[in-house]
């Protein structure tokens, strides 16, 4: 793992984008697929605006639709009735992208990036978080669910 990166399981330190200029939206959406493109809609003007060019916006909107489809599948295991909540600040420094679940927690032990050149349906969400966010982590230290923190900052 590369060490500007980071993963760890249960209280999150603080390796937030910091700036008292920031703002932050909110979001919350059902957990059902369909609704994934609320999340790409609302995140990628909100990259653009926060100076990351095309490239850089469309793949943190890739690898955020990617972490949100996981909490569908691993978290809520289908069950669409459920809720995902994402708050996304940004500032001089960069984006905090916050993915919040009330699932079933994530063993962050066991979550890694699978190499490209195992071809197989699934399994690139965790690869495109990793290669795309400066700092990723999870945190499991609440009652339920598991809070997703990636930070991108912006190159100087």
């Amino acid at each position: 793992m590369n060490d500007r990166r980071q993963m760890r399981e249960g209280r999150r330190e603080a390796t937030e984008v910091k700036d008292p200029g920031g703002e932050t939206v909110t979001l919350t959406v059902p957990s059902h697929p369909k609704y994934l493109y609320v999340v790409r809609s609302a995140l990628y003007p909100i990259a653009r605006s926060a100076g990351f060019s095309k490239q850089d916006t469309r793949k943190i909107v890739l690898a955020v639709d990617e972490a949100c489809s996981n909490v569908i599948k691993h978290a809520y295991e289908g069950d669409h009735a459920k809720t995902i909540a994402l708050t996304v600040t940004v500032n001089g420094g960069g984006i905090q992208i916050r993915i919040k679940d009330s699932g079933k927690k994530v063993d962050a032990a066991k979550i890694a990036p699978r190499r490209l050149e195992d071809i197989r349906p699934g399994g690139l969400g965790t690869h495109f978080m990793f290669t795309i966010f400066d700092t990723v982590e999870f945190d499991t230290s609440g009652e339920r669910g598991t809070i997703l923190t990636l930070v991108k900052k912006k190159k100087q």
